[in-house]
């Protein structure tokens, strides 16, 4: 049973609350799963009140949902709805958010505070709280939830994590990345311990390599301004990808609660190999995106994209090579790659098992096997393949491949949206699918030489044609030439 709380969302007019966390909220009331108390604060530099806040959210949602929208639900949910006008910068505005928090009769005890805003403002939104005593948990529990990237670099993380936790201890606060509530990255949990039949496969003496990729064909966009200071690797490897690695990769752990799964995770992020300044180019590669030709458009460069630096060579495209060195992946590598302007859209956990060490085959007419491969689809396809070998029909012996599905991969009907189902564990106090303060230390750590040695490099990048897969000479990153990327589901794609 969940408790009923006012949830606060600072910088409610933003981005990510207009195009996230309310229609988020909007349908987790309309599917009857918040508790009837709970309460949506927007908090806002704007001078709105309750009722101007109201019309803006219901006339978004309406923009967004068109028919799919339900009056009755929306009505219901905007009634939840309340503005509150004020600045993190000021101490006054402090306290009237407490008096208002606190002495207003339908307003329940419990409180939650989504910080909406750019990650500079994390450490003054958290002291903003605890100026009043928001932060105390006299009356009821209080909760901080922050987006990603959590830091610039190690450094910056550390740093931020100590701000944090001068005002928050670490069961208030809620790291949260979107991609751990996605469908496939939570069924990667229950794929890998809740069957029995992977466990003797799942090491390094039958796994060759392991690849996960998140390829975009959009550019920048409007987050240029974000994307020139933080790049591909910041934005993307060192949180999700990374959050990725580890499940795929970690030990089933003890207990099935929040500290017991977030324990092993850290174990493997602790376990990959160090990458010496030597060793940087031998294990990451990037790259930038040029004019190119997506979907018959003739696309712009990232040089060319609004508020980029025209010196600029951030990356939007990097590749890492990384080893665990433990007793289950010892010498197994895994790659990690992610981009703007590829091909297409998608995100794809692709492990290549290992050749049979008998060449049974090759007196017939089979003259090359393909490897067989496992694939788990996080978006757009969620689905999980397996891809093996069979005999042909007819005369003579040749092979071909074909694939598994599980059941799920052509299963209608609603997807839960990952910001729905991390806002129920917030309200919930469910930290599972949520970072550790060690976690995000320990995922920086595994970044940090590549950081700073490209930070250093600022005379040259390479650069890639959009609508491509990327640059051919990321390749380099691999430990032989049998292997290559895999970029999608299909057979045709799959490497030889």
């Amino acid at each position: 049973m969940l408790d009923a709380c006012v949830f606060t969302i600072f910088g409610a007019t933003g981005h990510l609350s207009r195009n996230k966390l309310l229609p988020a909220l909007y349908h987790l009331d309309k599917a009857s799963r918040l508790p009837a108390a709970v309460t949506v604060l927007g908090f806002g530099r704007r001078d709105w009140d309750t009722p101007y806040w109201r019309a803006e959210v219901s006339r978004e949602l309406e923009d967004r949902l068109g028919t799919d929208l339900d009056k009755d639900a929306l009505g219901r949910f905007c009634n939840r709805l309340h503005f509150f006008s004020g600045d993190i910068s000021d101490p006054e505005s402090s306290m009237r958010l407490q008096q208002v928090l606190e002495t207003t009769p339908e307003f329940p005890r419990n409180h939650v505070y989504y910080l909406s805003l750019p990650p500079s403002e994390y450490k003054e939104a958290a002291g903003y709280l605890a100026f009043s005593g928001l932060n105390q948990e006299t009356t009821g529990w209080r909760r901080l939830v922050v987006e990603k990237p959590f830091g610039y670099h190690l450094e910056d993380a550390q740093i931020l994590d100590h701000c944090l936790h001068r005002d928050f201890a670490e069961h208030q606060i809620f790291r949260i990345d979107h991609y751990l509530g996605k469908e496939t990255v939570q069924n990667i949990f229950v794929f890998r311990f809740a069957n029995l039949m992977w466990e003797p496969l799942w090491n390094r003496n039958l796994i060759d390599h392991v690849q996960i990729t998140h390829s975009e064909t959009a550019g920048v966009e409007d987050r240029a301004a974000y994307y020139d200071t933080a790049g591909a690797l910041r934005d993307m490897i060192q949180s999700h990808l990374m959050q990725m690695l580890a499940l795929v990769a970690m030990e089933p752990p003890a207990i099935m609660d929040a500290e017991s799964i977030r324990d092993e995770k850290v174990k493997v992020l602790k376990s990959i190999r160090p990458i010496a300044k030597a060793a940087v180019h031998a294990h990451a590669f990037r790259a930038q995106y040029a004019r190119g030709r997506l979907k018959d458009q003739e696309v712009p460069g990232y040089l060319e994209e609004r508020h980029v630096e025209k010196q600029s060579t951030t990356e939007t495209y990097a590749a890492l090579k990384l080893y665990i060195d433990n007793w289950r992946w010892r010498n197994v590598p895994f790659y990690l790659r992610t981009g703007k302007r590829l091909a297409r859209n998608s995100s794809l956990i692709a492990i290549r098992f290992k050749h049979p060490p008998q060449q049974l085959f090759r007196e017939t007419q089979i003259d090359e096997l393909r490897p067989n491969w496992l694939l788990m689809g996080i978006q757009p396809e969620q689905c999980i393949r397996a891809e093996v070998q069979v005999r042909e029909p007819g005369l003579g012996m040749r092979a071909r491949t074909t694939q598994l599905d599980a059941s799920t991969c052509y299963q209608a009907g609603y997807q839960v949206d990952a910001y729905e189902a991390l806002l129920l564990d917030v309200i919930g106090g469910d930290h599972s699918q949520f970072l550790r303060s060690d976690e995000v230390e320990w995922a920086w750590r595994v970044v940090d030489p590549i950081i700073r040695t490209w930070s250093v490099e600022r005379e040259f990048i390479h650069t890639y044609p959009a609508g491509s897969w990327g640059p051919e000479e990321a390749d380099r990153i691999f430990e032989r030439e049998d292997q290559e990327w895999r970029h999608s589901f299909s057979v045709e794609d799959s490497p030889r």
